[in-house]
């Protein structure tokens, strides 16, 4: 019986799977002479249709007991010049297949494995694939993880692909393509995949957190999940109206009282504004009756002068945080300064007083001095401008330094009091697990600085608890914009810190569980860093050649046959490729049955919208 098995098993290896024989090796690259009669498309054997040798294909390569796995890169023909053969039976028989394979990996116990074990020696013998083999290949789920069906081969209709969760979510994920290829749909699906799977489990409610940089509001409604399954914040830097009731994105106080942050918020200079931030922030919140000091030290000046306009400038400024009680405005318009007396005063009320009774009357005539209910980011500007004119008048700093900072502040800090609000630290969290926060509708300067604050902030809170229980899966569409190592309109301070939050929790991410999903249509605009330390990634079609060389260079198990289909790929198929997936296969991403679910980038039908 078992002589007849193996008989059996070497006719088949010889008569119909076997291809040829290994001609050449160097390296990975192997080159194969295809016997004579091999050269039909298929092959119909036990009711099954095996696909004969073609490129993009897959051979083994039989050495001793080892069976060596390639792919099939290219084939030509080279003239036979054995002289020992001077009569041929046709012309084919005066030329010679080859075939050039790259050796991907190895089969063990029937599993494939990828890597290099064994390379072949010249004169092994090359076989098909069976079909069972073929299945082992593209098996991309461990027997303890599970799997979400995302897909099928492109060129092997009916063959699913199915990719184990664990493997997939804890990995950081790049996911590449020009507008238009399916880039969005294919983040929506596997991650709708992925909550259609866990959405009645508590579990994974607790201990699984999502955030979602939406930069162009693809998400933001009932795309992957349904709105009331997660928490959306469509931020705006529009003008606010009289009771804007508009969303915004809770912040932690500590976060917002980081002195680094408002450096680089501000493009703080190095020698002079990055030091008076640091020594500002941490201080406590103005009183009124630092106020009140402030003027009087103003209204003497008796040490030094200061120039003409400031304390007018000061009052503009301070108005703004008082009650309108105040009449500051009253005080700035009757103030006039006295040359020999070396001080401010009320000309109408100055009658050579000292100057205990001259601040009196004066604030007498503004009404007092009160503070109205400040948000913690106008405390934030309250200290900074009080500061800075509490240093003018002392002589501690130089106002030529220090008066961009201040006139950059106006305007940056109001448009971050439009879409954040700050909480408590110790608050608790809200319970639905996704989060979307979309910047469609806020200014250049808000779409480069609320990433990187939102993203560090949860990125050192889950350090610093560190359970081993939770993840943090942090994903960003359209990644070129807070990612990219190329931009010339922020300052290399910025740049830099913005990178370096980037790239450590790309390298250092894993270890406290905390993965990354990056979408973006030009991977050669960001920090190669970054692409290079991504594990699995999903690639959409691409034609811009800097785009090509900066995935190639960067995905080196990315063999050259997948490399040169990227610019022709069909939308809506990407190449699968990385530790997860032991091959790069083409696959076609299946649709998202229930349209709502989809992301919002739909191509416009003109025709139809003009009927």
């Amino acid at each position: 019986m078992t002589n007849s098995i193996t008989t059996e098993s070497y006719i088949e290896d010889n008569s119909i799977f076997r291809v040829g024989s290994v001609i050449e090796v160097i390296g990975q690259a192997v080159k194969v002479r295809i016997d004579t009669g091999k050269n039909t498309s298929s092959i119909l054997y036990k009711g099954d249709i095996i696909q004969n040798i073609s490129v993009g294909g897959y051979v083994k390569i039989k050495k001793d007991f080892e069976e060596i796995i390639g792919k099939i890169e290219g084939e030509l023909i080279k003239e036979n010049k054995d002289n020992s053969q001077k009569n041929y039976i046709n012309n084919k028989d005066k030329v010679n297949r080859i075939l050039n394979i790259k050796i991907l990996g190895y089969l063990e116990s029937g599993k494939f494995e990828r890597g290099i074990k064994e390379l072949p020696l010249i004169e092994n013998t090359c076989f098909l694939i069976t079909k069972e083999e073929f299945n082992n290949i593209h098996q991309f789920v461990d027997s303890e993880d599970k799997p979400i069906k995302i897909g099928q081969l492109e060129f092997d209709d009916g063959v699913d692909i199915s990719l184990g969760i664990n493997k997939l979510f804890a990995s950081h994920i790049g996911i590449f393509g020009n507008t238009g290829s399916g880039k969005s749909y294919t983040l929506a699906k596997i991650y709708r995949q992925l909550f259609e799977e866990y959405k009645n489990n508590e579990n994974f409610k607790n201990k699984a957190k999502f955030i979602i940089i939406d930069f162009n509001g693809e998400y933001i409604d009932d795309a992957i999940i349904d709105e009331k399954g997660k928490n959306s914040y469509n931020l705006t830097t529009k003008a606010m109206k009289k009771n804007d009731k508009r969303e915004k994105l809770p912040i932690s106080k500590s976060t917002i009282e980081n002195a680094t942050f408002w450096s680089i918020f501000l493009s703080a200079t190095e020698k002079t504004q990055q030091p008076f931030l640091s020594r500002t922030i941490k201080k406590t919140n103005i009183s009124e009756e630092s106020v009140k000091a402030l003027i009087k030290e103003f209204l003497s000046n008796e040490s030094r002068n200061v120039e003409k306009g400031v304390i007018f400038n000061f009052l503009n400024n301070i108005n703004e945080f008082l009650k309108k009680e105040t009449k500051v405005n009253d005080l700035r318009s009757a103030l006039r300064y006295h040359g020999q007396q070396n001080t401010y005063y009320i000309e109408k009320i100055y009658a050579n007083s000292d100057l205990d009774s001259v601040f009196t009357k004066t604030l007498e005539c503004l009404g007092g001095i009160t503070i109205k209910s400040l948000s913690d980011i106008e405390n934030i500007k309250l200290k900074i401008i009080f500061h800075y004119y509490s240093e003018i008048v002392k002589g501690y700093s130089n106002i030529e330094n220090l008066s961009p900072l201040i006139k950059r502040l106006e305007k940056r800090i109001l448009d971050l009091e439009k879409v954040l609000t700050i909480k408590d630290d110790d608050s608790s969290e809200n319970k639905k697990n996704l989060t979307v926060v979309s910047l469609r509708n806020v200014n250049m300067d808000i779409r480069k600085m609320l990433p990187m604050l939102l993203v560090k902030e949860l990125y050192d809170k889950k350090k610093k608890d560190n359970n081993k229980s939770h993840s943090l899966h942090i994903i960003v569409d359209e990644a070129h914009n807070i990612l990219s190592s190329n931009s010339d309109r922020e300052s290399k301070e910025w740049k830099d810190y913005r990178l370096e939050t980037f790239e450590e929790i790309i390298k250092e991410g894993r270890k406290f569980n905390v993965f990354m999903t990056i979408a973006s249509q030009r991977p050669s605009d960001i920090s190669a860093t970054i692409i290079s330390q991504l594990h699995n990634y999903f690639l959409h079609r691409l034609i811009n050649n800097n785009d090509l060389l900066a995935v190639e260079k960067t995905i080196s198990y990315l063999d050259k046959v997948s490399a040169d289909s990227i610019p022709n790929l069909a939308t809506g198929t990407c190449i699968l490729a990385g530790l997860m997936a032991k091959i790069p296969v083409v696959i076609k991403v299946n649709e998202i049955k229930k349209i709502k679910n989809q992301p919002q980038s739909h191509n416009i039908n003109l025709i139809q919208g003009w009927e």
